[in-house]
Parts: structure tokens; C-alpha cells; sequence
């Protein structure tokens, strides 16, 4: 099998870190072997170990599982044992009308969120990934790209910063290198940084100079919308000359927050801070006497569309959280019901 690491590889190459080895026993040192899945497909999953890369086949016993995961693997036969707890893990709604959630990566250190400084620049689409982040307990940062097909970069670069005066917010133009600097520190041994963006934003072509090398086919930009053409199809983790990982991931046309909660009010800390101090404890900062998000709006302390996103992705992820809830209560019943029916048959079966 093809493999983007060279043999023998170190598990530091691979992103491993104390958080993982405080989980392995002395068993575990003896009888087991560490990999980590570096891609996924449809069939299953990709897993590099120090020896070896290989195919593990996707199986109902197999716990849901993800991009950036550790494994511990049986000696012999790369059997799977064991997954080990997340650092992180980014998650979703599943797209379209699917009661499921998605698991998108696992174990990463920084996140890059792309945005194109062309047609693709939306405020709101980044507070969305920003709360994505810090639900995760990931350190996000803002990557403005195409910086050379934009006249007010600095405007809105400035924007975005307005978002979180401690937001770091890099802006580049992908194809020149040296735009990029800023972008390696975080890219050193024992670090994965994952990529994010819409599609077209320009992450493969970010990738391709990051790496050195063409790691990701590129696409061209649509003259009418100044859209670019997707070209990533599935998630892998990707080596970097300083030494740590890259995780690209496809352009998510759609990303519904499930269970994010802490994210949106960590993202919007400046207007969850103003709700605390509304008079009513359930005050919906309509025409409430004493609505402290109300009296900043009007004092334009915050901005209409800054409360009207805030609003929608509280209403999202308690929606979608509430239905996936629902549905793992159902899944569990039916499972429960499942066995009983097993143990029933099998009783039949032994006293007949």
C-alpha cells in the first residue's frame, strides 16, 4: 500500500504526546502495538503505525472512530484492542435530513479556519467554526486567504478581529510561501493542526505550499462567484517539513452545531455577559423592561447580525442536541430490546 510517511517513522512524527502515553499500561507496552488512523473511507480506515501502514476494515464492533484517533493494535495480527481517550474531537449534525452525528477529527491541536477574502468572506460562517473550536478545547485561528484578489484585506481582517480582540487572524495569499510563516509555529513535532473552510476557500492549495510539495490537487476559481472548485474528498492527515501533522478535511457545505453550547457562549462571551445582567433570568431580548442586549444593541455596542447569529446557533445546537439525544435513547431501547429477544431464544433453544 502507498503511503504519504516513510518507514520506520517515530510515534512524535505521528503526533503522539504525554496525554496518550498516560494511558497505556505495562500490558499495553508488551502486547499491544500504537497507529493512528491518518485517512478515512467509506470501506474503512487508513492506519499508520512506526512499522507499517495498513487498511482496517470499518466493522459494526468497531467504535465510532475518526480521523486523528489512536488505536492500540494486538502484536501480531494488528487486531484492534482498544481506542484511546481524545485530546479533542470536532463533531457534527450529519448533513441533510439524518438524525446522526458525524465525527469529523480527533486529537487536534490548532485548528485553521479558511475563509476566502474574495465573495466566500462571512462573519457568521467563521463564528460558527469558532464555536466548533472552542467546544473542542482547541486554540482556532482565522486564516484569510487570496489575499492578492482582495483590495480591503486589512478591513476585513479587522472584522474578524473585532470577533475576539485575542482571535490570532493571519491573512495570506497561498501561493507565495513566505506569506505563511506566520502560520508554522504551530506546525511543529508532536502538533496536528486541522484545516476548515467552506469549499473553494483555497485550504488545497494553502496545503500544497505549507507541505512543500503537491500534496492535494488544486481547482481553479469560478469567474462568477469567485468561487473555487472543491477538490478534497476525504479527510487525511498529511506530514510537515517542521514536523507536525496536517489534517485536511473536505469543504463543508453544511456545518450544524449538536451539543455545542459551551462553544457559543465562549464564542459570544460579550453578549452572554449582557444576558446575565438582563433584569429577567428569562428575558428574549425583544421589548423586556431592563433587556441589557437590547440597550447594547441600541447603544451599538454589539451589532444586529452579531445577535441574530448568536440566536441562531443556540437555537441550532439545543435543537439538533435534543434530537440526537432522542435518537440515542431510541437506539439504546432497540438494543435492549434486541438482547432480551437473544436471551429469550436462547433459553428456548437450550431447554428444548
Amino acid at each position: 500500500m502507498n503511503s504519504i510517511f516513510t518507514h520506520p517513522i517515530t510515534l512524535t512524527q505521528l503526533g503522539w504526546q504525554a496525554y496518550f502515553t498516560q494511558q497505556l499500561s505495562l500490558d499495553d507496552y508488551d502486547n499491544c502495538t500504537v497507529g493512528r488512523i491518518i485517512a478515512q473511507h467509506k470501506s474503512g480506515y487508513i492506519v499508520t503505525t512506526e512499522a507499517q501502514t495498513f487498511h482496517l476494515d470499518a466493522h459494526i464492533q468497531l467504535p465510532p472512530m475518526t480521523v486523528g484517533d489512536w488505536l492500540l493494535l494486538s502484536n501480531e495480527t494488528l487486531r484492534f484492542e482498544r481506542l484511546l481517550e481524545r485530546k479533542s474531537l470536532f463533531r457534527r449534525k450529519a448533513p441533510g435530513a439524518k438524525v446522526k452525528e458525524q465525527l469529523i477529527a480527533a486529537n487536534v491541536d490548532t485548528l485553521f479556519i479558511v475563509c476566502s477574502l474574495n465573495h466566500d468572506f462571512n462573519l457568521s460562517r467563521i463564528e460558527r467554526y469558532l464555536a466548533l473550536a472552542k467546544e473542542a478545547k482547541v486554540e482556532p485561528v482565522v486564516v484569510l486567504t487570496k489575499a492578492d484578489l482582495c483590495d480591503d484585506a486589512e478591513e476585513k481582517r479587522a472584522q474578524v478581529q473585532k470577533l475576539d480582540a485575542l482571535l490570532i487572524t493571519e491573512v495570506v495569499n497561498a501561493l507565495e510561501a513566505e506569506t505563511l510563516q506566520g502560520l508554522r509555529s504551530w506546525c511543529n513535532a508532536g502538533q496536528t493542526v486541522a484545516f476548515m473552510g467552506s469549499s473553494g476557500v483555497g485550504k488545497s492549495t494553502l496545503i500544497n505550499t505549507l507541505a512543500g510539495e503537491q500534496a492535494q490537487e488544486t481547482g481553479g476559481i469560478r469567474e462568477d462567484d469567485s468561487k473555487g472548485r472543491h477538490t478534497t474528498t476525504y479527510r487525511m492527515l498529511l506530514p510537515l517539513p517542521e514536523g507536525g501533522l496536517l489534517m485536511d478535511t473536505p469543504g463543508m457545505r453544511e456545518l450544524q452545531l449538536t451539543s455545542c453550547e459551551e462553544g457559543v457562549a465562549e464564542t459570544f462571551a460579550d453578549i452572554e455577559s449582557l444576558v446575565s445582567q438582563c433584569r429577567f433570568s428569562d428575558c428574549q431580548h425583544q421589548s423586556e423592561p431592563g433587556c441589557a442586549v437590547r440597550a447594547a444593541l441600541e447603544a451599538e455596542q454589539i451589532d444586529q447580525r452579531r445577535l441574530d447569529n448568536y440566536n441562531k446557533l443556540l437555537r441550532e445546537q439545543a435543537r439538533n442536541g435534543a434530537t440526537l439525544a432522542e435518537r440515542r435513547s431510541a437506539d439504546k431501547q432497540f438494543g435492549k430490546m434486541c438482547k432480551t429477544f437473544m436471551s429469550a431464544k436462547k433459553r428456548s433453544r437450550n431447554g428444548a
